[in-house]
């Protein structure tokens, strides 16, 4: 009776993404900082809807910073690439 030996196993390497295969939304740095300042600005109380409520969520202020930023043509992906 021979005892088989275990076959050595090779383990392979793990490849680490690269930056173009990470595949995320792109938004400029612009779209950042208002995004930012509608934050401060919720938190202080003072950002208002569209039709002048106060805004509460920080989801819709994060909506609001983001259409704010598509108007004066900041790198914001549109609805349907997010989605």
């Amino acid at each position: 009776m021979a005892t088989k030996k275990a076959a050595a196993k090779k383990t392979a390497a793990k490849k680490t993404p690269s930056k173009k295969a990470a595949k995320g939304a792109k938004y400029s740095a612009a779209a950042g900082a208002k995004v930012e300042t509608e934050m401060k600005a919720m938190k202080a109380g003072k950002l208002k809807s569209g039709s002048g409520a106060k805004v509460t969520n920080p989801k819709q202020a994060i909506a609001i910073a983001l259409s704010e930023a598509r108007k004066e043509g900041d790198q914001v992906p549109s609805l349907n690439q997010v989605h």
